[in-house]
């Protein structure tokens, strides 16, 4: 009978509030039922509030060890991460001469042009003429020789279409784009001046005979295409923009662009199947 007496009690502790409980339980046993309750009220009261004994040094040991569950492959440098500045409303990077800068709708190069320009040893669409986008910043063309000599091996030539482009020459691309196609259109295929991969002269567009040398989609199902998409991570190159990652990198499916980003980043994009941006994302800064 006591027992159900105790579960009436504690009900009315849920129902009627803490003070109201126990002051029926004291006039239904008695004075010293109370102060016993006292006191097991106050020795949890002292137990909930004392901290669990720390050694010296465990927290930290803590934290070191979260630390070490990232791989070293997802570790990255802090000089690889943009450092922007806001002018005019626009993100301007300013550390442009990052190898992993990423330039996207977000973040803007101004008007940066690359030190090390030189024109790689590789078949171009336009032959041997002097032109301006026949160059690449001095590693990422190295990488670009190989990654030709490397294809041709295996019986698959590809050329060389466009590589780097100056803010004002990407200026004249965008509007030309604007005029034939509308601004709706053209903002999805063409970056912004300052905006562009191109100027940053670590990405080039390719395509082959082939293809009749075009940029366009029906490049992926070329050999050379393929060839590229399962194999340019292997020399540093990633394919800049994915089918699948368009409302991520906001500009269309381009199986012909190429940016250059160093064989570790290229390895972990590829193996991950992220885009630039989500590698950025995963990465952690040391």
């Amino acid at each position: 009978m006591k027992k159900v007496i105790l579960v009436i009690a504690g009900s009315l502790v849920i129902l009627s509030g803490c003070q109201q409980a126990q002051e029926w339980t004291q006039n239904l046993f008695g004075e010293k039922q109370s102060e016993e309750t006292k006191d097991t009220e106050e020795n949890s009261s002292s137990e909930m509030n004392e901290s669990p004994e720390v050694t010296p040094g465990e927290e930290d040991e803590g934290e070191v060890a979260e630390e070490e569950t990232v791989p070293p492959e997802l570790q990255l440098e802090s000089q690889f991460f943009n450092q922007v500045k806001v002018v005019d409303g626009k993100q301007v990077i300013q550390n442009p001469a990052n190898k992993l800068v990423l330039v996207n709708k977000e973040f803007a190069l101004g008007e940066y042009k690359p030190e090390d320009l030189v024109r790689p040893e590789v078949p171009f669409v336009f032959g041997n003429e002097d032109l301006e986008k026949a160059h690449l910043r001095e590693e990422a063309a190295k990488a670009l020789e190989q990654m030709f000599a490397a294809a041709k091996s295996k019986q698959i030539y590809l050329t060389a279409i466009s590589g780097y482009r100056s803010y004002d020459y990407q200026e004249m691309l965008l509007n030309r784009e604007i005029e034939q196609f509308g601004k709706e259109k053209a903002v999805m295929a063409v970056a912004p001046p300052g905006q562009s991969e191109h100027q940053s002269g670590l990405a080039m567009d390719i395509s082959s005979q082939s293809n009749d040398f075009q940029v366009n989609i029906e490049f992926a199902q070329t050999k050379e295409g393929k060839w590229l998409a399962a194999n340019a991570h292997k020399y540093g190159f990633i394919l800049r923009y994915p089918e699948d990652k368009v409302d991520i990198t906001q500009y269309q499916y381009e199986p012909w662009h190429f940016r250059y980003v160093g064989k570790d980043a290229a390895k972990v994009i590829y193996e991950n199947d992220w885009s630039l941006e989500e590698y950025f994302k995963n990465v952690k800064e040391i």
